[in-house]
């Protein structure tokens, strides 16, 4: 017999499967799962749980499984801590968030010698003291793990933030449930739609705008792990999916394509994870005659700006979502971070907080905001400014006057370490028909002597991550000066 726990989430889900019993909630490789379904593979999972406490880290790695709403329902039955992992994630990674998170147990994907689509989730159930774990092995009530007993959060996001080290993120089913309500409200989301699901379920941005809107609103999902262009846009087409919630890299892919299929049941694009260049979203408006909205959020708070009405303006992101107020940190400067203030803010980091960041429903993102009369643009980060002999230069800047440049298509500008300088200026470029010569003449010309790159990579693309973002940090490390 289920036992009844006091939960928004599962309120809401109770309230969601009442209404849609028999509807398809999920489809994958040619299966449509009901929502009793998920009910039934919740109830089953939420038994296999049955030896681990209420209030320890149970670690999920299973890729865009169909199982991830039943497990995650499952926990909450169970009042465990849910870890979501990237799949891409090294042994090395996963093992680091393991033990600073300290998973008591594991769900990842079993391949048995017969071919199955999709394969078994297994569950994997570590014997741990729950007492004591983490690197150092002190007691956990030496490192703040007894803290969440008054506020046990329900989910810990993963991140490496704005620095190396890596750090877990505390949410409540309270603010996973105002992040989702957020979000359905702005993009005018209901359970009329379906949802294109080939962003990761793990990551945060997957999390909100793929998960939650199913259990919460009953937006149902077409699952994929294929993130190949060509398999994104023919799944589009197939499922007939109503929403997709991607990222830049794909829609520049979409643009290129030959003979692409028609998306007539398309009608909401969403673009995050980076910023939208102005090219890709016209580019790919002209070609499939959809406008690419570009939503801004963070790990920390969930959505916190959404274009509603498309604007060719670089790092353009909107105004503020439904339910999330945004203030400048420095309200003398057009230019400035801000806090955002929301019911999805969560409540702190995890195992060292920084309540100076994150904290009492207030985050504070380290990127760099200029309010428009349209709304706002991110020009940058504070950490990204690049200090060339003493003279402050932000990449933004410099990126704006490359891109004004006849040829240049894409371009990212960064910092790395010099003996002379402290900091020299170095770019990331994709372009047709253009030398480094022509191009820094192109910025001799209209930039200070101090922010025109010394150097110039072209490349075929730009680098991003499985999220979808580029590091400036990693290209440093990966362009450094040669002495």
């Amino acid at each position: 017999m289920r036992t009844t726990v006091d939960d928004p989430i599962l309120e809401a889900w109770e309230a969601t499967r009442t209404r849609n019993r028999n509807r398809a909630a999920i489809f994958h490789a040619q299966r449509k799962i009901s929502f009793s379904e998920i009910e039934e593979r919740a109830d089953h999972f939420a038994r296999q749980l049955e030896r681990i406490r209420a209030g320890q880290v149970f670690a999920i790695q299973i890729g865009n499984h169909p199982d991830w709403p039943s497990l995650f329902l499952a926990c909450l039955r169970k009042q465990l801590v849910v870890l979501p992992l990237e799949e891409t994630m090294s042994a090395e990674q996963r093992q680091s968030a393991l033990q600073m998170c300290r998973a008591t147990a594991f769900a990842s994907l079993s391949f048995r010698a017969e071919s199955r689509d999709p394969p078994d989730v297994t569950l994997k159930i570590t014997h741990r003291d729950p007492s004591t774990c983490a690197r150092d092995d002190r007691p956990m009530a030496a490192t703040g793990f007894n803290d969440w007993q008054s506020h046990r959060p329900s989910l810990l996001k993963f991140t490496s933030g704005t620095t190396a080290a890596p750090r877990a993120v505390r949410f409540r089913s309270e603010q996973l449930l105002a992040d989702c309500e957020n979000i359905c409200e702005t993009m005018d989301i209901s359970e009329h739609d379906l949802n294109f699901g080939v962003i990761p379920v793990s990551h945060s941005y997957g999390f909100s705008n793929l998960l939650t809107p199913l259990l919460v609103r009953g937006v149902s999902l077409a699952l994929s792990n294929d993130r190949i262009p060509r398999a994104i846009i023919d799944g589009l087409a197939a499922t007939r999916a109503t929403v997709f919630p991607g990222m830049p890299v794909f829609y520049q892919s979409f643009c290129e394509m030959s003979e692409p299929p028609s998306l007539p049941d398309l009608r909401l694009c969403i673009s995050a994870g980076a910023p939208l260049p102005p090219e890709t979203a016209r580019g790919f408006c002209g070609k499939f005659g959809r406008e690419i909205h570009s939503f801004y959020g963070a790990s920390e708070c969930g959505g916190i700006c959404y274009v509603r009405k498309a604007q060719p303006v670089p790092g353009f992101v909107g105004e503020a979502m439904s339910g999330v107020k945004i203030e400048q940190v420095d309200s003398d400067n057009p230019v400035s971070r801000i806090r955002v203030r929301s019911r999805a803010v969560a409540d702190g980091y995890f195992p060292q907080p920084d309540e100076d960041k994150l904290g009492d429903g207030i985050f504070v993102p380290d990127d760099l905001l200029e309010k428009t009369q349209g709304g706002y643009r991110i020009v940058g980060r504070s950490s990204d400014l690049i200090n060339v002999a003493g003279k402050k230069v932000h990449p933004a800047e410099v990126e704006a006057e490359i891109l004004r440049c006849p040829g240049v298509r894409a371009a990212i500008v960064f910092g790395r370490e010099s003996r002379r300088r402290n900091e020299e200026i170095a770019a990331c470029v994709v372009a047709k028909g253009l030398s480094e010569r022509e191009l820094l003449a192109h910025c001799r010309a209209r930039l200070s002597s101090w922010q025109v790159p010394r150097r110039i990579y072209f490349v075929e693309v730009i680098p991003v991550n499985e999220r979808g973002k580029t590091s400036r940090r990693e290209l440093a490390r990966r362009y450094p000066v040669v002495r």
